[in-house]
């Protein structure tokens, strides 16, 4: 009898797992350990490749624990849809020199129809960050997760920490949405941005938290049709369309939003940077709306003089930026220009609109909050505090 039952509850499990419409693959079958010290690098892959192999659509399942994994990628097309589920967090070795060769740390290539949901990763940046503090022959440093040439992707409630450099960078992806994040680098972390964005379109980066040593987002170029909301920015250097006119054939970025977000205490609010040198580039129909600016250094700036280490074209940046609006943004200013619009003289700034702005120094009983503007035409709406210089 027990024989009986045992052959019949085999043949049930068989018939579940053909007629289920989801295949799941747990990373510890394939070898992976949680202990925080195993190498489980080889058994994510090999879980990747069962996954990417199924005809149908498939669960890959990280549990609780913590998971060392080295340089790593994913590569595509797959045959199905992947959940790429993490409850555990993954970390990279203690010795940066291992990611930080390859450019890369968790890289998805080619995938489309990809969703990852929660988990933790951990870089562990710091001892990278200590080298190039110090001048010693350090790696190039690693991105933590990148997305290329990647479609249909959507990555929800993730949380990144002490990225090398980048934490998420997208680079030739379309479809791709970003939501419910936090991403955490201290202060003084270079060149931690929380997210980059280059060469991709349909790109929609919501309802995260974001606080680096670097930009919390930037968008490069080649981008267009970009949607940002609901964004906790700060510290931080705000959030950026650029650097743009690095090199001279360039493509443009154009249909930008940023909307219902707050920057507390960063470098800049919302900015758009150009490298003072020829170019073909441009940044056109930029929208930034319903912000609030708390102790911000900069909250509206157009840097077309763009030099963050003293090695300066000392050119005019060719550069085109116009239509830009900028409606219903509110808070404090921890500089006196508050507003600042510092355009290329070959390439003047057109089409720029504020409405509804107010923005005050916070040492404004010593000095009056100042608006600047260099070779930039536009216009105002409604009450805008400080004084329009159009």
């Amino acid at each position: 009898m027990d024989k009986l039952i045992a052959i019949s509850l085999i043949l049930f499990l068989s018939i579940v797992v053909l007629v289920s419409p989801i295949a799941a693959f747990n990373v510890v079958q394939f070898g992976a350990r949680g202990d925080g010290i195993t190498d489980s690098t080889l058994s994510f892959l090999r879980a990747w490749i069962f996954a990417c192999n199924s005809a149908r659509p498939v669960t890959l399942y990280v549990p609780r624990g913590t998971f060392l994994i080295k340089t790593v990628t994913f590569s595509g097309p797959c045959r199905s849809r992947i959940q790429f589920q993490i409850d555990g967090t993954l970390v990279a070795p203690d010795n940066y020199y291992a990611i930080g060769n390859s450019g890369f740390w968790i890289l998805f290539y080619k995938v489309s129809r990809l969703s990852v949901y929660g988990g933790t990763i951990d870089a562990r940046g710091s001892g990278f960050w200590a080298c190039k503090k110090n001048g010693h022959n350090c790696p190039a440093g690693a991105r933590s997760i990148s997305l290329m040439w990647c479609s249909n992707v959507l990555v929800s409630g993730l949380t990144s920490f002490n990225s090398q450099t980048i934490h998420i960078g997208i680079v030739h992806c379309s479809n791709v949405k970003l939501q419910n994040l936090k991403i955490s680098a201290p202060i003084g972390s270079p060149n931690t941005d929380g997210i980059h964005v280059e060469s991709s379109m349909g790109i929609t980066i919501a309802g995260s938290t974001i606080r680096t040593g670097d930009d919390c987002i930037s968008i490069g170029p080649g981008s267009m049709n970009i949607w940002i909301s609901k964004i906790g920015c700060g510290p931080g250097h705000g959030i950026s369309i650029g650097s743009l006119g690095n090199s001279f054939n360039e493509a443009g970025v154009q249909n930008v939003t940023v909307t219902d977000s707050i920057f507390s205490k960063t470098q800049n609010g919302v900015r758009v940077k150009s490298w003072a040198k020829p170019s073909d580039g441009y940044a056109r129909n930029l929208l930034f709306q319903n912000l609030i600016m708390r102790n911000v250094a900069y909250p509206i700036i157009i840097d077309q003089m763009y030099c963050p280490d003293n090695s300066c074209p000392h050119q005019s940046s060719g550069v085109k930026v116009s239509q830009v609006m900028y409606k219903n943004i509110k808070g404090t200013s921890a500089t006196q220009t508050a507003v600042k619009f510092d355009c290329s003289s070959s390439n003047p700034c057109t089409g720029i609109t504020l409405q509804d702005i107010k923005l005050t120094y916070l040492n404004r009983s010593f000095r009056p909050t100042m608006t600047y503007c260099s070779n930039a035409m536009g216009t105002h709406i409604g009450a805008v505090f400080p004084k329009s210089c159009f």
